[in-house]
């Protein structure tokens, strides 16, 4: 028997968003210099990967960001827009494959703007000098309650960062959202994925990404299950909600769609992150706000008004999927509490 490998990584980095993903649209704005590697593949939502034979025009081909050798004095430094406006919890400077060129060290900053920084932006550094190593992950927690919209990773001297995570809880403006609806399982409204049954395959978190799928690899897809029951996902939603209708996109799914779905759903008011156990037990017995829908194959299923029973607002919803298979987005509009 094969056992699984321990999850090491912090709390942070396994159950907070990504604010610095490309994917949810994080953005490169400025950096210093990179002559080897451009800075916008640090922000990539893919590992990092290494070919021994691959060169282009200014040298060695690497996966990530790589400034040039600097021969005088100064540091480099990299301005990343962030995908949304959040409370920051932690960073990753992950130096993968980096080994003879990584930089020996690193801080980072962090402001909030109304629109992008300039000149007269006044930052706040979060991660003081910290040393890096070689081809590793390095976490740093951290513990500011103030919401930030950009980050400002500085490398000294120079060298190369194959991925920057910047992980956090975006922040929904209720005064600007008001009455308004809202896509209350969006990762940019601060929903996460907190448990699942399986995600053998893809990538579970895209599950509440913007936009529809890229590729079958672009969502939540299980093993084929060879026992009794079902697969399942649980959500925190971005902030307490009353969701009053839904959509499940099965994109590219096609010969591996779920033959259906179903959704529950539940109050548990202020949820403890250390309490992930007891919201799984909990779970099959939450109120069903969706009934058993039929699926089909690469599209999307829209569940009217009608169709959701959801009489109050709740925090988290389970969503179940008959018995395997992949599902790309989900998505549930409704009304903040």
């Amino acid at each position: 028997m094969t056992l699984a490998t321990p999850d090491t990584r912090p709390e942070f980095a396994r159950s907070d968003i990504n604010l610095a993903s490309a994917g949810l649209g994080a953005k490169a704005l400025s950096v210093t210099d990179d002559f080897f590697a451009s800075v916008e593949r640090m922000l990539a939502d893919d590992e990092a990967v290494f070919y021994p034979d691959k060169y282009d025009d200014n040298g060695k081909w690497m996966d990530g960001w790589e400034s040039r050798r600097r021969r005088g004095p100064g540091h480099d430094s990299a301005v990343v827009r962030l995908a949304a406006r959040g409370r920051i919890t932690g960073f990753d400077v992950d130096t993968a494959h980096f080994t003879g060129n990584y930089p020996p060290a690193a801080r980072i900053e962090a402001c909030a703007v109304d629109s992008d920084p300039d000149e007269a932006t006044v930052w706040t550094e979060l991660v003081g000098m910290a040393a890096l190593g070689p081809s590793a992950h390095h976490y740093f927690a951290c513990d500011s309650d103030q919401v930030w919209t950009h980050v400002r990773l500085h490398i000294h001297p120079d060298g190369g960062v194959a991925r920057f995570r910047v992980f956090g809880r975006p922040q929904i403006d209720r005064a600007a959202v008001g009455s308004s609806e809202v896509d209350l399982a969006s990762a940019l409204n601060g929903a996460r994925v907190l448990a699942f049954s399986d995600a053998h395959y893809g990538a579970y978190h895209r599950l509440l990404a913007p936009g529809r799928g890229v590729n079958m690899g672009d969502g939540w897809e299980t093993r084929r299950r060879r026992e009794p029951g079902n697969d399942w996902i649980i959500i925190a939603l971005g902030a307490r909600g009353l969701i009053e209708r839904a959509s499940i996109d099965t994109a590219f799914y096609k010969g591996n769609f779920p033959e259906s779905f179903s959704l529950q759903a539940a109050d548990l008011g202020d949820f403890a992150a250390d309490l992930n156990d007891a919201v799984v037990t909990s779970s099959m017995f939450w109120d069903e706000v969706i009934g058993r829908t039929k699926l089909t194959a690469d599209a999307i299923h829209d569940i009217a008004r009608g169709e959701v029973r959801a009489p109050k607002p709740v925090t988290h919803v389970r969503l179940n999927i008959y018995p395997d298979g992949g599902i790309s987005r989900i998505r549930l509009f409704g009304r903040l509490a």
